[in-house]
């Protein structure tokens, strides 16, 4: 059985991300032509007080919803670029960074590319429970990194709220309140 194969990958632009134009061979022998997006891996993480019952999400301004739809802030899970090896340990550093949370135990959730037809991205997600106690800083991301992140805590309900309406527009942020809705129904009531 034939396979497919990488002809030729030439790199279009190098910054934060690098764009490319794949040539592939298809098991028949047609070439074909690709763009490629990579900018590493990444983790989110969606933490949650099931005492409480609320969550912790950022809000902040991303370019690309402001420029496609005029979308000023988007709500998300708290998630960064995969510096490290460890998924682990990237999550817990950006729940320190962008919400000032100290975390501990971290509930793995799956491993996904985020858009296979055209970036290698692969997004690591957790849920973490919390309690009020590890609100250690004010969180809001880096300054170096122009994030002028909102830590916005909420009821559990109104995220439920949000899901149900088709409101939460950011897909990881979407998978994360699906899984903590199916493994911990109990935080939603």
């Amino acid at each position: 059985m034939k396979k497919h194969a990488l002809v030729n990958l030439d790199y279009k632009h190098q910054g934060w991300a690098s764009l490319s134009v794949a040539c592939l061979r298809l098991p028949d022998g047609k070439l074909i032509y690709r763009e490629i997006e990579d900018h590493g891996s990444a983790v989110a993480v969606l933490p949650y007080d099931a005492q409480r019952k609320t969550v912790v999400l950022v809000e902040q301004f991303r370019p690309a919803p402001f420029i496609s739809d005029g979308q000023e802030k988007t709500l998300e899970a708290v998630a960064g670029i995969l510096d490290e090896a460890d998924c682990a340990a990237a999550a817990r550093r950006e729940a320190m960074e962008e919400a000032g949370l100290q975390l501990g135990k971290l509930e793995y959730v799956a491993t996904t590319w985020t858009m296979p037809g055209i970036s290698t991205e692969k997004l690591t997600l957790y849920l973490a429970p919390y309690a009020a106690t590890d609100r250690v800083a004010a969180g809001g991301g880096l300054d170096a990194e122009d994030e002028n992140i909102r830590v916005v805590e909420m009821s559990a309900a109104d995220f439920a709220a949000l899901m149900a309406a088709g409101d939460l527009v950011d897909m990881k942020t979407l998978a994360l309140a699906q899984a903590l809705q199916l493994r911990h129904p109990e935080i939603y009531a």
